[in-house]
């Protein structure tokens, strides 16, 4: 899942209702601290029974690099466990609020009413996503985004509490709908976090999808962490 936000001009009045609610559940997310230093693992990649073994480094949300051992027409199994990687490491990044999604105008959906089962919906004004969030209790529960060529919608099934008391995401189903509103891809993602030295760092993810008829099931296992001020 990856994409990227244009951000045209919005002159909708935020609600510091909305904002404050967002804001809560922001930082009580699990994320790496500004001292991380980033880490190093080996991976390995079953995918559908066939094992792959390969290299992971990241130094930065922007610095995640793989390297995979695949053999002749396999090479896009490596573009896709960077594409994984990346995200992982961009959605534990530590950032401020407002610098992400606070720098933009916040309100309450004008159909929410309090009663949805996932919780109150909150519009992110000008991310030039379209972006929809429904929080339950400090949580987001549910995350809405769209693009001129498809929309998706990340459902949070499963959370864990970490050590510091946030809330780290453990499942999550991703739909993907076409243009006319089809679900044109389904991919549900199990995450089991490895805490090494007070930090959780990836240890395993499975993802399960629908491609060209079938079902692919693939996870990356992360074993032999390093932290990078570890190496010598």
């Amino acid at each position: 899942m990856e994409y990227q936000r244009t951000e045209p001009k919005s002159d909708v009045v935020g609600d510091p209702a909305a904002r404050a609610l967002l804001q809560r559940a922001y930082e009580k997310t699990s994320r790496w601290g500004d001292s991380f230093p980033g880490f190093t693992a080996d991976l390995t990649i079953n995918e559908n029974g066939a094992i792959y073994k390969g290299k992971v480094t990241i130094k930065s949300p922007q610095e995640a690099e793989v390297t995979l051992e695949t053999p002749t027409g396999k090479e896009s199994l490596e573009d896709w466990a960077k594409n994984q990687v990346g995200m992982m490491a961009s959605h534990r990044a530590s950032r401020p609020f407002e610098a992400a999604d606070g720098k933009y105008a916040l309100t309450f959906s004008p159909d929410d009413t309090g009663d949805h089962p996932l919780g109150r919906q909150i519009l992110i004004h000008g991310d030039g996503m379209n972006s929809r969030y429904r929080i339950k209790e400090d949580r987001i529960r549910q995350i809405d985004r769209s693009t001129p060529r498809m929309r998706f919608t990340i459902n949070i099934e499963e959370t864990m509490t970490t050590a510091d008391g946030k809330s780290l995401t453990t499942q999550y189903v991703v739909y993907y709908f076409s243009p006319d509103g089809n679900v044109s891809k389904v991919e549900s993602f199990t995450d089991l976090p490895f805490e090494y030295k007070g930090v959780y760092l990836p240890g395993s993810r499975r993802i399960i999808t629908n491609e060209q008829g079938g079902i692919v099931v693939r996870v990356l296992e992360f074993s032999n962490h390093t932290l990078l001020t570890e190496k010598g």
